[in-house]
């Protein structure tokens, strides 16, 4: 039952990412000789392996949904292809978590997916999803704190006196630690228990302290959700709620079936909102013309952070990780990376650029012996100047990736429009008109997407370099 994903092509000639060169950098010579030494550091590392590739003359777009797959547009003749290896990813501890401003929304989201035997599609579908609810909530104004958690329920690798339950990643605000555990995630087993899960994201969990803070918690799965002998779903949702945590509930199977109404129970006594999905078919991917120039933008832009402190390297490298990981999962998912990466969402703590941003630290405070080699010998000035000419460079990139974005949008909204697209039964669809609707509760508030002006045809011709 895996989805399979259907490969795509590239639009803009090769992206090569140097992703060894980059892994090199991120780490400061005390860092890479302490790496060198330790026998037991997993290696983080993705080739860019280029490919010729020839391509029929076709019309329409590709659309992937599940295993089908249609034509795209594009010049007769090669291109050049990059495929980007999967990337073992860096285990990283999650960060403390930051206090919110007067005024600022704070909305804590926990992931509970069920990871039993037969959730393969269901793991690619929120992989990607991610992104895709970053983006939306980027358009929530004024700009919110978002943290996310994801735990994995129903898999026999986990311990039985959990209820076969874990914690996968707590609260936290940084997007990457997210993405690596969702693209760890294996499927095995098991006994579902939704009761458990429900109740250990409630239980377990750091959830916000603020009374105005939106507490969402999106529980998926195909199999009964009244398993559990020993917390009732019916407990757990009303437990949850009684908190302030509304519960929403995905059925992975046919909405008109007889387990069907317990997962709708499993929201209506939490406030939530019940979807049904098809596992295997989850999301809808329309690859268009502009997804490798964002691919080929966020690339520069990472060159822009600058890793600081203990945790600065594995941060470091943990993004370009996730950069390949969403690469070879499929264009749209690199594309949504791309633009969740320029909103102010994605904060990473451990780049001096955001750091100073948020008054994490002071120039005068910064080690040394933890931030690359050519910057180690620099005076606090210097240092001050770097920094703020790298937040500089990483504006003028951003505004790059902002408009390629909007005339994605645009592009999209036209082709989806023409090609009748039913989105209705997308795992993404389902989850933000869920969150969009209870923010609405808080007074949460959404600004209306930007997008570009409709793109004449001759404009949405693939370039190839060199020609």
């Amino acid at each position: 039952m895996k989805n399979k994903q259907a490969t795509p092509l590239s639009f803009v000639g090769a992206l090569t990412l140097a992703f060894v060169p980059a892994y090199v950098g991120c780490r400061s010579e005390t860092q890479t000789t302490e790496a060198s030494e330790d026998t037991t550091t997993q290696e983080v590392a993705a080739v860019a392996v280029q490919q010729e590739v020839p391509v029929a003359q076709t019309s329409g777009a590709l659309l992937h949904t599940g295993q089908q797959v249609l034509p795209v547009a594009i010049q007769s003749g090669m291109v050049l292809a990059s495929h980007v290896e999967p990337v073992t990813p860096v285990p990283q501890p999650a960060p403390a978590m930051a206090p919110a401003g007067a005024g600022v929304n704070v909305i804590d989201l926990a992931i509970c997916l069920d990871t039993s035997g037969s959730m393969d599609g269901l793991i690619d579908s929120a992989k990607q999803t991610l992104w895709s609810i970053v983006n939306d909530m980027a358009l929530v104004e004024p700009a919110p704190v978002l943290r996310v958690a994801l735990l994995t329920f129903g898999n026999d690798g986990h311990n039985a006196e959990n209820g076969w339950v874990h914690v996968d990643s707590h609260l936290t605000t940084d997007l990457d630690i997210i993405s690596q555990k969702l693209f760890a995630l294996t499927t095995n087993g098991g006994t579902e228990y939704v009761g458990r899960v429900v109740n250990a994201a409630r239980a377990d969990l750091h959830w916000s302290e603020d009374p105005g803070a939106l507490k969402l918690l999106v529980v998926a799965g195909n199999e009964s959700a009244d398993q559990d002998p020993t917390i009732s779903f019916r407990d757990a949702s009303k437990n949850a709620i009684s908190a302030g945590i509304m519960v929403n509930s995905i059925y992975c199977g046919d909405a008109m079936d007889n387990l069907a109404p317990a997962w709708r129970e499993v929201s209506l006594l939490a406030d939530g909102h019940f979807a049904s999905i098809d596992a295997d078919n989850g999301m809808i991917v329309i690859d268009t013309p502009f997804d490798e120039e964002l691919s080929a933008l966020t690339a520069s832009v990472n060159d822009t952070y600058v890793p600081w402190g203990e945790e600065g390297a594995k941060g470091c490298e943990n993004q370009w990780a996730q950069d390949s990981n969403n690469m070879h999962l499929n264009n749209d998912a690199m594309a949504q990376r791309a633009m969740a990466k320029n909103s102010t969402l994605y904060v990473c703590s451990w780049d001096l650029v955001d750091a100073r941003k948020a008054g994490q630290v002071e120039i005068k405070d910064v080690k040394r012996e933890f931030l690359a080699k050519e910057l180690q010998g620099m005076s606090d000035e210097e240092l001050a100047a770097h920094v703020k000419a790298q937040g500089e460079k990483r504006s003028g990139i951003q505004e790059k990736v902002t408009a390629v974005a909007a005339k994605r949008s645009a592009w999209l909204a036209a082709e989806r429009q023409k090609r009748n697209v039913d989105d209705s039964k997308a795992m993404d669809r389902v989850m933000r008109d869920a969150i969009r609707s209870q923010a609405a509760t808080k007074g949460i508030q959404f600004k209306k997407e930007v997008t570009a002006p409709a793109v004449p045809a001759a404009e949405l011709e693939p370039k190839i370099d060199g020609c």
